[in-house]
């Protein structure tokens, strides 16, 4: 699974499958009727990774390591930006720290990409970093999920982590996140949920994002309203289109050049 359309990346990597829901932002994740749907394709790294609860498609907690798809990224000469497991997560409790050491190593071995590893799991990525003395990749931006104000405190795990780049993604943005420190975090995404089931999003909600953005020199990019618009009503994504303040915000932090 390489391309992709999500606006921020180039193309993603999923050398593990599967997850677990862990907070209010997963309830309604696209990659589990994904995984559903690559299934019903016959794509085994899928099958039996969800399950279905009343009309919709849940993770059943099975989580896959893939080791074949490791090689994957060394076969693109051309430079991307690689969004790892967009069907899972990295650091799931269920995925060993072997295994995450040979992703690492793939990504030293492939300096010409950057690879983007977002979690919902900060603390686990911050302790395996630190007991296992990871030095710090230049083409390596790690991440963290945070929906609303509930889960904030993942951007002080995400402090605790050696990066060259670190960001947060406040999508699905379902709640006020309130005030935040966003000292040391180079790079803001936010974005609506879409979908049939999809939350809305309240413009005041990206307006504090934005506002502490600017304060603390994080670059910030609107990914997209989702099911709802500013206006709050409920339209196709792409009908709501990407626009805030009647522009588009594609600020990328800054890196260093790929090799």
């Amino acid at each position: 699974m390489a391309q992709t359309q999500i606006e921020w990346t180039d193309a993603t990597w999923n050398p593990v499958a599967g997850c677990t829901i862990m907070s209010a932002g997963c309830t309604h994740c696209y990659a589990m009727e994904m995984a559903r749907r690559l299934e019903a394709m016959g794509v085994s790294k899928y099958a039996g990774l969800t399950r279905k609860s009343g009309n919709r498609t849940v993770w059943n907690s099975v989580v896959r390591e893939d080791r074949s798809a490791l090689a994957i990224p060394r076969r693109w000469r051309k430079p991307r930006k690689i969004f790892v497991n967009s069907m899972s997560d990295l650091f799931h409790q269920q995925v060993n720290e072997a295994f995450i050491r040979e992703v690492w190593q793939v990504m030293r071995d492939t300096p010409h990409h950057h690879y983007q590893i977002l979690t919902k799991r900060p603390d686990r990525m911050a302790l395996f970093l630190k007991s296992r003395g990871e030095d710090i990749l230049p083409n390596v931006w790690l991440g963290t999920s945070v929906e609303d104000v509930d889960v904030v405190r993942r951007i002080d795990a995400l402090r605790e982590v050696a990066a060259a780049v670190r960001f947060i993604s406040f999508e699905p943005l379902i709640g006020s996140v309130g005030p935040v420190n966003l000292d040391g975090i180079d790079w803001a995404i936010v974005g609506g949920e879409s979908g049939r089931w999809a939350r809305p999003i309240k413009e005041a909600w990206i307006d504090e994002i934005h506002r502490q953005c600017r304060a603390s020199g994080t670059a910030f990019f609107f990914k997209q309203w989702g099911t709802w618009g500013e206006d709050n009503k409920r339209r196709s994504k792409k009908a709501n289109g990407r626009k805030y303040r009647g522009k588009t915000w594609d600020d990328m932090p800054k890196v260093q050049p790929s090799v």
